[in-house]
């Protein structure tokens, strides 16, 4: 029904070219149909030609022909750069809508100043020194009082959350999954090793399953080793980013967690295996690994480019250890009802950051509730996700050389479809929205100038500069490193997978959350705002939004409701993990790991 709603207004306005007849000013249409020369002559052959049917639809087709040609024009959007975007967009605003300033004002400031946009700003909103937190409460931030008037509606609308239909987490595992977990916790022989790897919420993801992987081979998992990141370099532990007595408190009667492997188990030499498939079920999982495995010369246990598992045991049965790698998407996301409650009690439960990140991440969070409700942006604009991702992020050839040059020199590093060009990826969605589309969809969908964002993520290719679109459309632009002192920062420098544990305590409490791109980031906070009680998460249907974004002439009050139409359905409300294939349960906890009261009245709908 959507469809065809949006097709509607796609249509009207692509086929209405009189919007060039309202353009003209009326003394324009008066000289045009009422030539004031030669009256006595002319007024007989005026009159002739104002009674033809012809001269009305010749006239028509004369005024609308130039706009139907810009119509039927549709720029590239890898090759269109954010100031032609901008400039189109500015076109259809006035000043005071967009907070914008002249080039000259722009200008006055020097090339660094314009580089580091907004900085000096949201240090003294938020009340910060150079290095130095003056005030934690954002004291000297913009009063809210002051907000335009006709923002007030729009700003109720948008803070609204979607409606939870009374589901609430409820874990309640089966007599038979208790039995087992006698079984299984006294047992004393069998133990499993995992490394896992990629950021930290890629890791986290691969914990998860390796606790429900531990669970069906019925052996105690050691405390996973994480593999240090490539891109970053991160050296971080397990126990330095996440609470390890919590985690082995909370899984004591599912799993049991030792720090290390006995005296007695000390590892031979690692066995190989071919490449594991995706979305093996436990049967798959216990045929294999609990039977005998022959040897292998220990020279060849690894692959370059192939997710491998070890076998460090003749028989894992038997006194045995088995090492495990690679393991995302490895184990399928369609699992017996206890163990996908288990996977929720990993994510929601067990998994909990260390009190020094909580400690930070939840004072970052106070700032910015201080005020009022806030939005959290998950910005995906990172060379390293344009090189991955085979999307150019729209600034100017010199960065676009810049990616393609890297992804010369490592190819592997790109997951998207080497088939498609940067256009295909594009319009199929596929890339990361830009600063100015972010802007526009929160505009449309409400969001008023004066909300507070804080924005997730690394540093965005092109620097603050390439944030210009989305800051001046939204001024009050915080990340972490404006909100904290580098005190209390420092204890965190160089470790990207703590830096990215703050980013997500402070996006998980937000009012309203939006990434910018898909990820296990926005698929973790996602399914966590879920299991909160549906907070609202607005998903972009990117696939569906670039036409209008393409379409300069579309007026800004259709663009608006067109966008509100398409993401109607898409602002975090309740959504059955089974109702499509293959959806991982700790982004969609409906309905195994959440349930409705006997007693609502809406359980009954």
């Amino acid at each position: 029904m959507a469809k065809s709603k949006n097709n509607a207004k796609k249509v009207s306005c692509i086929s209405v070219p009189s919007q060039k007849i309202n353009s003209l000013s009326s003394s324009s249409l008066h000289y045009l149909f009422f030539s004031p020369k030669k009256p006595s002559a002319n007024r007989f052959f005026g009159l002739k030609w104002y009674r033809s049917s012809r001269f009305w639809f010749l006239a028509l087709f004369l005024c609308g022909f130039p706009g139907m040609l810009k119509l039927w024009y549709t720029p590239d959007p890898c090759v269109t750069s954010q100031s032609q975007l901008q400039e189109s967009f500015s076109n259809r605003h006035t000043r005071q809508q967009l907070g914008l300033v002249s080039n000259d004002e722009r200008n006055v400031k020097n090339d660094q100043e314009v580089g580091s946009v907004n900085a000096r700003e949201l240090k003294f909103e938020v009340g910060f020194g150079s290095n130095e937190v003056k005030n934690e409460s954002l004291k000297g931030a913009v009063d809210f009082q002051g907000r335009i008037s006709g923002w007030v509606e729009e700003d109720s609308e948008f803070w609204k959350q979607p409606d939870g239909l009374g589901f609430k987490p409820c874990l309640k595992f089966s007599g038979e999954y208790s039995k087992e977990s006698e079984l299984i916790l006294e047992d004393r022989r069998k133990y499993l090793l995992v490394v896992v790897s990629g950021g930290m919420n890629q890791q986290r993801n691969q914990i998860v399953d390796a606790v429900v992987i531990a669970r069906i081979l019925g052996a105690a998992l050691v405390v996973p080793i994480l593999q240090v990141n490539v891109i970053w370099g991160d050296e971080s532990e397990f126990s330095d980013i996440f609470d390890l007595e919590n985690f082995k408190r909370v899984l004591a009667n599912d799993v049991r967690i030792v720090s290390s492997l006995p005296s007695n188990h000390v590892t031979r030499r690692p066995v190989v295996e071919s490449r594991t498939p995706l979305h093996v079920s436990p049967h798959w999982i216990r045929a294999r690994y609990l039977k005998r495995i022959p040897w292998a010369p220990a020279d060849t246990y690894w692959c370059s480019g192939s997710y491998l598992w070890f076998i460090l045991a003749l028989q894992l049965n038997r006194e045995g250890v088995l090492l495990l790698r690679g393991l995302d998407s490895r184990l399928s996301k369609d699992l017996p009802s206890d163990l996908q409650k288990l996977r929720c009690k990993v994510a929601f439960h067990a998994l909990r950051f260390v009190p020094p990140v909580l400690e930070l991440g939840n004072k970052l969070a106070e700032r910015m509730q201080r005020k009022g409700p806030y939005i959290a942006l998950h910005l995906r604009m990172e060379l390293d996700v344009w090189v991955r991702t085979g999307c150019h992020p729209g600034l100017n050839h010199e960065y676009d050389e810049i990616i393609n040059q890297e992804r010369r020199q490592r190819p592997e590093l790109l997951t998207a479809k080497s088939n498609m060009t940067c256009h295909e990826r594009k319009l199929a969605g596929l890339c990361p929205l830009s600063p100015l589309e972010v802007a526009r969809l929160l505009k449309a969908l409400g969001a008023p100038k004066s909300a507070r964002i804080y924005w997730a993520g690394g540093q965005p290719l092109g620097g603050k500069e390439a944030l210009l679109p989305l800051t001046r459309e939204f001024p009050h632009f915080y990340n972490k490193e404006d909100l904290a002192s580098a005190g209390e920062l420092k204890p965190f420098a160089n470790k990207a997978s703590l830096m990215a544990a703050i980013d997500y305590l402070v996006s998980e409490k937000s009012d309203v959350f939006m990434p910018s791109h898909g990820g296990n980031m926005g698929h973790a906070i996602q399914g966590h705002r879920a299991y909160a009680g549906h907070k609202k998460y607005i998903t972009p249907n990117k696939r569906h939004m670039l036409p209008y974004f393409l379409n300069s002439s579309l007026p800004e009050a259709e663009f608006n409701g067109v966008m509100k139409e398409l993401h109607r359905d898409s602002l975090g409300q309740p959504e059955l993990r089974t109702s499509k294939a293959r959806r991982d349960v700790t982004k969609y906890p409906v309905p195994e790991c959440m349930c409705r009261d006997e007693h609502d009245d809406r359980s009954h709908e």
